[in-house]
């Protein structure tokens, strides 16, 4: 119930967030970063709760993943919102927690294995460096997009734009890129440490499995979105619909490649 009662609250928090847009962000707003923490206690609540009662780590089916993965989005918004002029990104990330929390209360999604997918250390702790890093994807997109927003601002009300109480777009690429590559770092390690659990159970570092195969190319594709910021000036406008677009492919296709997975579904 607490994991609903922490979905409701980020329901409120978007329709509050509609106040915002309509001012242009033209002054902080502390309402929405406390309705977001709230909801974050609730959250983290939930999660503990589950925990205890099944004596494991919370991230064993896709209901377990998906609110881990709203949690690292609301715990670093948080986290980041303490710099004032950031906080307008809670905007963004309050109706993308209302929409994976809708979908994680899918009961479809709440399935108990006989045996726990991750059962020990080593795979509870691959299992949350990937999930930690898709929220740092999450938040990057949210980053993004109020980058977009912020060009369209420039563009066609100049003055709306400079008098907004928002960082300037080349600070918010900043911050877009920033963490892409935190989240990019995360996924890497959690990846190492899948292989590194596969040689020592199975005797290989890879496998044809459809999960592992979609991560390896996740992978590629955030390595050529840095490679393409960093080194071949691909930045501003085209860099922000990239990052938008990689988070929205990882969002609807996590799900059913998780359920092709032999290894993750046991």
């Amino acid at each position: 119930m607490s994991f609903a009662a922490a979905v409701v609250v980020y329901g409120v928090s978007m329709l509050y967030s509609v106040l915002l847009w309509r001012r242009g962000f033209s002054r902080d707003d502390h309402v929405l970063y406390g309705m977001l923490a709230l909801g974050a206690v609730l959250h983290t609540t939930a999660m503990f709760l589950r925990g205890f009662s099944f004596s494991r780590c919370p991230i064993n089916n896709l209901y377990e993943a998906t609110i881990f993965v709203a949690w690292t989005i609301v715990v670093a918004y948080l986290a980041i919102g303490c710099i004032q002029r950031l906080r307008f990104l809670g905007a963004f990330a309050s109706p993308l927690l209302f929409a994976v929390g809708v979908f994680a209360l899918m009961p479809a999604l709440d399935v108990h294995a006989a045996r726990p997918v991750f059962s020990n250390g080593w795979e509870s702790l691959h299992a949350a460096l990937i999930l930690l890093a898709y929220g740092g994807f999450g938040l990057s997109a949210l980053a993004a997009s109020m980058y977009l927003m912020q060009e369209r601002n420039l563009k066609l009300h100049k003055a709306k734009a400079i008098l907004a109480f928002v960082p300037p777009i080349q600070r918010l690429e900043l911050v877009t890129s920033s963490v892409v590559t935190t989240g990019f770092a995360l996924l890497t390690a959690g990846l190492l440490v899948g292989s590194w659990w596969l040689r020592k159970e199975r005797g290989y570092f890879l496998s044809g499995d459809p999960k592992i195969l979609w991560s390896l190319a996740v992978w590629l594709f955030y390595l050529g979105l840095l490679v393409g910021h960093r080194w071949f000036a691909q930045v501003g406008r085209r860099f922000a619909w990239a990052t938008v677009g990689s988070f929205a492919f990882v969002l609807l296709t996590f799900w059913s490649f998780n359920l092709l997975s032999g290894i993750h579904q046991k």
